[in-house]
């Protein structure tokens, strides 16, 4: 069997520690990035912050009663976006097949690389020694043949983490994993595995698809399958191209699945209102999430065909709105749009089919 070889980048503690690159005065110290007020969030915590419990999407009063000495820096977003454009630059010098997931975090298909190295440890090394000489950041990266287990492996050794699980490793070492570090499985839910017997992940997959899918809903075949260290999902680049679109920022953070797929709906019918006054079809559908925390993720679906019908837009909007997107902190903004425009070719009088063998 031919597996891929996926990396995941994840830089650390991304938004602190561009404020402690750049002011050296809060280098050592620790730093929350976010509003200082009754209502703030932490978008961000330094290292040293979080060894006094501070992390993201806590509220800021309560972070500053764990930890008196915290700084509060104000977010400078076109500063992250500054230095996470020169970190892609990185990714591209090795694959065209990059998924940004934020600003600070991205997949990597490396099985075909640009550099003709076969050893997607190596690759990540590299990548890691890059980025730091050309930012002066640090970045963590796992590896692995699936995204699940690249994502879960550089969340294993951090800060300054480099982790591979390989292929004969993999169901081992999920079977040892806590369900808590599960990539997918939030505090709550994993909470309620935990009074239901399930520890790791090995109790996991002693769970039939029809256990889990009566209790967690359609969130139980992601679970049977990453249980088993299965996930097919490809990486998927991201297209910088026009785009038609509409988004809502939430006055309060939304949880709820019912709640989010009726934003989606309201959000999507707007942008299709907008769309079809466009002459060229589109033939990539997009959707944003916004969390608590401030990062982002992009999810897109391209056809071989322009959309026309609303239906369509609004269930390809919804195919996108996976389980593993949800988290326990909320979310704040959702958008949708509609993006890779192509003019429509007029019909020919004569085809020829091509059969592939």
């Amino acid at each position: 069997m031919e597996f891929r070889k996926i990396i995941h980048i994840d830089m650390d503690a991304f938004y602190a520690s561009v404020e402690q690159l750049d002011n050296p005065e809060l280098r050592g110290k620790p730093v929350a990035v976010g509003g200082n007020s009754r209502r703030g969030v932490v978008a961000a915590a330094s290292y040293e912050a979080r060894k006094f419990g501070v992390r993201s999407a806590m509220p800021s009063a309560r972070a500053a009663k764990q930890c008196p000495n915290l700084i509060f820096v104000y977010p400078r977003f076109p500063r992250y976006k500054e230095l996470s454009a020169q970190i892609r630059k990185v990714f591209f010098e090795y694959t065209n097949l990059v998924e940004p997931l934020s600003l600070d975090e991205a997949y990597l298909d490396v099985t075909e690389n640009k550099i003709g190295l076969n050893s997607a440890t190596l690759i990540a090394k590299e990548i890691k020694k890059k980025i730091k000489e050309r930012t002066g950041l640090i970045a963590s990266a796992g590896i692995s043949y699936n995204k699940f287990l690249a994502k879960t492996a550089s969340d294993m050794d951090k800060p300054n983490g480099l982790y591979v699980i390989l292929p004969h490793e993999a169901e081992e070492f999920v079977a040892k994993l806590p369900v808590h570090r599960f990539h997918g499985i939030g505090k709550v839910t994993a909470e309620k595995m935990v009074k239901a017997g399930i520890f790791v992940g090995k109790d996991l997959r002693n769970k039939s698809l029809e256990d889990l899918i009566r209790r967690y809903g359609k969130s139980g075949k992601y679970y049977y399958n990453i249980s088993r260290a299965i996930d097919a999902r490809k990486v998927q680049p991201s297209r910088e191209t026009k785009s038609i679109s509409a988004e809502r920022t939430f006055e309060d953070n939304i949880y709820e699945l019912a709640e989010i797929n009726q934003q989606l709906d309201r959000i999507g019918r707007i942008s299709f209102e907008r769309y079809k006054k466009n002459k060229d079809k589109g033939h990539t559908v997009t959707i944003k999430i916004k969390y608590a925390d401030f990062k982002q993720i992009t999810r897109s679906k391209t056809v071989d065909h322009g959309i026309e019908k609303e239906t369509e837009f609004i269930e390809t909007v919804f195919a996108l709105m996976t389980n593993d997107l949800l988290t326990e902190e909320g979310i704040r903004l959702i958008g949708v749009g509609i993006s890779n425009f192509k003019k429509e070719e007029e019909p020919k009088e004569e085809v020829q089919l091509t059969l592939e063998f």
